[in-house]
């Protein structure tokens, strides 16, 4: 083999090693799910890239009263304006986790894909589940 082919070589593995870790780090899916809890807020915000940033909370009993909050961003312009119309009300979301976070996909690892239901003040459904 030749000197050049040999650089050739090693340049090529190094380019697919750092797609592979690219693809792994920022698109591959890491965990699936849904969250269930009161929608707290929910805002377009940033600086170079505006996305869509929201919290819900979640209640959880223990030994005292605790309660944990999962931050989200949100992608979809659809999911936002829903997410926008319901601030304050209980809402069951689904999310995907990625390992690293995007600029223009948002601050936050996890991504909220769709809205499976709203519950209002009263306890009855807005949006019904899929």
């Amino acid at each position: 083999m030749t000197r050049k082919k040999i650089i050739w070589t090693i340049v090529i593995i190094l380019l697919t090693i750092l797609a592979a870790f690219i693809y792994w780090r920022y698109f591959f899916v890491f965990a699936e799910g849904t969250k269930a809890g009161l929608l707290n807020t929910f805002q377009k915000k940033g600086v170079l890239f505006k996305t869509y940033e929201g919290k819900i909370i979640q209640s959880g009993f223990r030994a005292n009263v605790q309660s944990n909050e999962f931050e989200f961003s949100v992608t979809s312009e659809s999911v936002a304006e829903q997410l926008l119309r319901n601030s304050g009300r209980e809402v069951e979301l689904h999310y995907k986790r990625y390992f690293g976070t995007l600029p223009w996909r948002g601050m936050q690892s996890y991504i909220v894909d769709s809205v499976y239901e709203v519950r209002g003040a009263g306890g009855e459904s807005i949006i019904s589940p899929k």
